[in-house]
């Protein structure tokens, strides 16, 4: 199941709209609010796939019949880009645990790169919802490489992938590789530059919340 925010009309595009527009990314604070602020959104449609359960709440006047979530899902992010998103996750799954995973592109010699992970910290994931956040889907290697790692872990109930802009590229390797997974995505573009970068995306969306790295 894909879910594209750009097919439909709603104020998810105008944040979009801003994280892509390269005078409003000169501002750092906006430009982590504005994925807050998807991620919120994204946690929204995400909760109406979820399951609940049938309570009786008492008030100070009465008693009312409400659907509350069955489980908390667990909210997981691959460091450091993908934070601002998962915050706005955690904004509304605001008794969630978090998962923290770091990954990054290694170049060689060749100029070429691989998908190098250091380190994963998360709570138990047997049974639970896990929901993956990541602002960019490229080659789509770093979120089946680090999905797979916690699937082999872990008897993980329900997957869902979360990012802000993919490459049509990306999300076919996604779907190649994770065909169980559910994708959030705010947009698909459908190039990539020969270093992996999707094209017009949004450039380095790590570098844009928290300042060039060196």
């Amino acid at each position: 199941m894909i879910f594209d925010v750009s097919k439909t009309k709603s104020i998810a595009n105008t944040f979009i709209a801003e994280l892509r527009d390269e005078h409003i990314q000169k501002d750092s604070m906006r430009f982590r609010k504005n994925l807050e602020r998807l991620g919120e959104f994204f946690a929204y449609e995400i909760s109406r796939s979820l399951t609940y359960t049938h309570q009786e709440i008492v008030t100070p006047l009465g008693v009312s019949s409400c659907e509350v979530l069955s489980q908390q899902p667990v909210l997981a992010t691959i460091l450091r880009a993908g934070l601002p998103l998962q915050q706005g996750l955690l904004n509304i799954f605001d008794k969630a645990e978090c998962c923290f995973i770091s990954a990054y592109r290694k170049v060689d010699k060749g100029g070429d790169f691989v998908i190098q992970m250091d380190y994963i910290s998360t709570p138990d994931l047997e049974g639970k919802v896990l929901i993956m956040a990541d602002p960019m889907l490229a080659t789509g290697q770093s979120m089946v490489m680090c999905c797979k790692e916690l699937i082999n872990r872990y008897k993980i109930a329900e997957l869902h992938i979360v990012a802000a802009i993919a490459s049509a590229e990306g999300v076919a390797h996604v779907r190649a590789n994770l065909p169980k997974a559910k994708l959030w995505l705010g947009a698909i573009d459908e190039e990539m530059t020969s270093k992996s970068y999707i094209v017009p995306g949004l450039g380095d969306a790590g570098d844009l919340a928290y300042g060039e790295k060196i």
